[in-house]
């Protein structure tokens, strides 16, 4: 099959006939249809993120949409010819989806959305299970609360915004001036962090009091301006950034709470992996009543030009998650 493949980090990938791999005990062989791409691809690409702990050489791309082959031995609830999608490799030594096949770990999949496409599909897997993460399964997000997404129209904000609408919350989003009519597109009341301050902000549209859940997807100083904006005793700040060294005196003294969301942790460590095949199941079931939809770029690549595609990616040249096509 062809594959692109990394050699060396920090050096281009390489188009190449590679083995087509086989469904082992567990796994499902996917014919892949589309790659989503995420900064996190570029950032392994190029070495800068030893947490994904990746071995070379290897393929990279994490998220996938395609067409199920061959299932192995101990497989049930997926046959050949089913569309699926998942967050499935890419990272430790698990193949990615630059590649016209993989051979994948059946719990990380759920079935694809019926109302999405492929290339829509494939735009999903990792932001969407980060944000559920965060959102869900940490802040236990519902109808009555006011939850602020910072970077509302970014990959993880807007699928963010989405979810919490979904779940009856009153949502609120950051962003600069060139992305507010994405937030409010969105289903957000939007927030233009350049020209307002976090007092101005949560004295505006919480009466001082602090928002229920804050959603992290900068990190930075964004982060410790969300240790100012929770709720007094009962607010929750997740960020999927948290990384730096950050002082939670501001959020102790609100006698509030602090979650982080290590996406990969069940792909580098085996354990929990039902649990993103699970999220990705709701997440179709909201997807096909009409409360999730991604943005793509509208823009075209192949595994030929993939180079283009992650040049895009890294210079935030881009109106919405940018998906490869993969073509058997």
């Amino acid at each position: 099959m062809r594959a692109l493949v990394l050699e060396e980090f920090d050096t281009p990938l390489v188009l190449k006939d590679i083995e087509k791999p086989a469904a082992g005990p567990g796994q499902v062989l996917v014919q892949v249809k589309a790659s989503g791409v995420n900064p996190l691809d570029t950032k392994i690409r190029a070495g800068k993120a030893p947490h994904a702990k990746r071995t070379l050489p290897a393929v990279l791309g994490l998220d996938l949409a395609g067409v199920v082959e061959q299932v192995g031995e101990g497989v049930t609830g997926f046959a050949p010819g089913d569309e699926v999608y998942g967050m499935t490799g890419g990272v430790g030594d698990l193949q990615g989806s630059l590649a016209e096949y993989a051979a994948v770990d059946a719990r990380l999949l759920a079935h694809k959305p019926a109302s999405l496409s492929m290339r829509e599909a494939a735009a999903l897997p990792l932001v969407v299970i980060t944000a559920w993460e965060g959102l869900v399964d940490r802040a236990q997000v519902r109808k009555g609360y006011k939850v602020l997404v910072h970077g509302g129209a970014g990959g993880i904000g807007q699928v963010a915004v989405q979810i919490a609408c979904g779940r009856g919350a009153e949502v609120y989003a950051t962003g600069s001036a060139r992305s507010l009519e994405t937030i409010q597109r969105l289903g957000a009341t939007p927030i233009d962090y350049t020209t307002t301050t976090v007092e101005e902000y949560v004295a505006k549209y919480t009466g001082g009091e602090g928002f229920d859940i804050i959603f992290d997807t900068v990190g930075g100083k964004t982060l410790d301006a969300s240790f100012t904006a929770a709720r007094t005793y009962t607010g929750h700040v997740v960020s999927a950034l948290g990384w730096g060294t950050h002082s939670i005196a501001p959020l102790s003294f609100r006698g509030a709470t602090y979650s982080g969301v290590f996406t990969l942790l069940p792909m580098l460590t085996g354990r929990g992996r039902e649990h993103h095949g699970e999220i990705l199941r709701e997440v179709a079931a909201l997807a096909d009543s009409g409360l999730l939809k991604p943005v793509l770029d509208p823009r075209r690549f192949t595994l030929d030009t993939v180079a283009d595609a992650h040049t895009a990616v890294e210079t935030s040249a881009t109106t919405g998650k940018v998906v490869v096509d993969i073509e058997a």
